[in-house]
């Protein structure tokens, strides 16, 4: 018989918090100026009319309005706010 409870290895035990990355507002929804759109790492969308990036790449709204995405094939996918009238 054993007489020492098996013991995990003290190398494993560390994990990384999740980023929460990914889109945040989507197509056709109301939003208010400044609110976050978008949470991503490098430019898998790019900001279009009345969008700001952050420095870490997030895209937010610079105006009121009504998110669109909008696909411009090889020149990438784009998000834009057309402001409410």
């Amino acid at each position: 018989m054993a007489h020492k409870k098996a013991g995990g290895s003290s190398r494993n035990g560390r994990d990384s918090n999740s980023q929460r990355l990914g889109v945040k507002r989507f197509g056709g929804e109301k939003v208010p100026g400044g609110s976050i759109l978008v949470r991503q790492r490098g430019t898998v969308f790019r900001p279009g009319a009345n969008v700001g990036r952050g420095k870490d790449d997030t895209l937010f709204a610079k105006v009121s309005g009504v998110v669109v995405f909008r696909d411009r094939g090889r020149l990438g996918k784009f998000i834009s706010i057309e402001p409410a009238s």
